[in-house]
């Protein structure tokens, strides 16, 4: 599989499947905290099958790629894949990311629109009330602790409910057991307690009005849903809720998803 030099020490693994020839944008799909790409693997066979490129890269800190000692946040990491981008020749994406994911897309967005023709936010990792931030203090600490892969698996609870498979839950503790502690940390207060995090709701709002490409958005969350709304620019914009799913809802519900993707994607084509 593909390796690709894309800032300093850092060597991101990526997949790249499907070849676009029916004119469909190549896809970007950027995989959530503690995770890796892999966890579009319940996607990845309709998305080039629905005629799209689709690059899938493993964030810095995350799966097969490079695990620096610092740096692993959500904006090198979009930095990363602006470097991944130039390296394929890929001039323009449509950017799709997971949570943190989320995060990162819309600094790509934000800081080179040139690269996004659109953005697909799943469940993201911002908009958090005041009353959820006050908690990250507290997770951070204890990923910071003696035990931080069972911090990062309580944390992780709050990610699943009655709607998500066993299968789906055991893959994704796996995963965070496989992560390197501080890499959790890092992440986590870049996200939510930074000076510069745009996870809590305030900043949140700031930083993505910045957003001038079409969004869709994917929330289990009505609230948070129709907060989103407020702050999208183009009228190829669209909130959904998928109330009752769990935060791993594209992962629950894979072919609902990639239908309700592919299916705005041909709308903002057209």
């Amino acid at each position: 599989m593909p390796y690709a030099d894309v800032a300093g020490d850092v060597r991101l693994f990526y997949t790249d499947d499907g070849t676009g020839d029916g004119g469909r944008p190549p896809l970007l799909l950027v995989h959530g905290w503690g995770t890796d790409s892999h966890q579009w693997s319940w996607h990845l066979d309709a998305l080039t099958a629905a005629g799209h490129r689709v690059i899938a890269p493993d964030l810095r800190g995350h799966g097969y790629s490079s695990v620096p000692e610092t740096g692993n946040t959500p904006r090198a990491m979009a930095a990363d894949l602006k470097a991944l981008l130039d390296v394929l020749g890929v001039r323009e994406a449509v950017a799709i990311g997971h949570s943190m994911g989320a995060q990162v897309v819309s600094f790509l967005a934000v800081e080179h629109p040139d690269r996004v023709r659109a953005l697909v936010a799943v469940d993201p990792g911002y908009g958090m009330s005041d009353a959820i931030v006050r908690g990250f203090p507290r997770m951070i600490a204890a990923l910071r602790g003696p035990r931080p892969h069972e911090a990062a698996e309580a944390i992780d609870e709050w990610c699943t409910n009655a709607a998500t498979p066993a299968v789906v839950r055991r893959w994704h503790k796996r995963r965070l057991h496989g992560m390197a502690p501080h890499v959790l940390a890092e992440a986590m207060e870049a996200m939510f307690t930074a000076p510069d995090a745009i996870g809590p709701r305030l900043a949140s709002e700031e930083y993505l009005a910045r957003r001038t490409c079409p969004v869709l958005s994917i929330w289990s969350d009505p609230g948070r849903a129709s907060w989103e709304a407020g702050l999208l620019k183009d009228p190829a914009s669209r909130v959904v809720c998928w109330e009752g799913s769990s935060h791993r809802l594209h992962e629950e519900r894979p072919a609902e998803f990639v239908h309700l993707v592919t299916g705005w994607l041909r709308r903002v084509a057209a």
